[in-house]
């Protein structure tokens, strides 16, 4: 193995217990238009008459819209190059299970933490698990998920 490689493998760019988190609140019309640009004509999504006569009894967000943010949100994070190490990220596989509906308004805390980190030889990059959640501020998670994603280290 030559110096530079080993020198990547001896330098993590994640780490076990890592975390990062974002709020975010989604209006009415954020709702709508997310439904609308992904197709998810669902009128709980759009029809206020609709999402009255429904089980939660008003509008709510579409579990794409939490889990893209989520996405979003440890995408950004581990992409980032803040600290002076360029990285490359590749979201490998996401897993996500609806515990609560979101609905509009509400303020939403996005968390990750890093659960386990590994060198992958033939990816030639760090391979993490993360566990996600989207939480309404204190109460319950509304959404939680597991992720796996490759982290390398980009050019400068």
């Amino acid at each position: 193995m030559d110096t530079l490689a080993a020198d990547v493998e001896s330098t993590p760019l994640v780490s076990v217990g890592e975390t990062c988190e974002r709020i975010v609140r989604f209006s009415r019309e954020d709702i709508a238009t997310f439904a609308r640009l992904t197709g998810d004509t669902n009128p709980l999504h759009h029809d206020v008459q609709a999402a009255q006569r429904a089980r939660h009894g008003e509008i709510i967000a579409s579990g794409q819209q939490t889990t893209a943010q989520l996405i979003g949100l440890v995408a950004s994070h581990f992409s980032r190059s803040d600290d002076g190490k360029a990285r490359e990220l590749l979201c490998l596989n996401f897993n996500f299970a609806f515990k609560a509906p979101v609905f509009a308004e509400q303020e939403l805390v996005l968390h990750w933490r890093v659960s386990s980190v590994e060198w992958n030889t033939s990816l030639g990059g760090w391979l993490f698990h993360a566990d996600g959640r989207a939480t309404v501020r204190h109460a319950h998670p509304c959404v939680i998920g597991r992720g796996t994603l490759l982290v390398k280290a980009g050019q400068a």
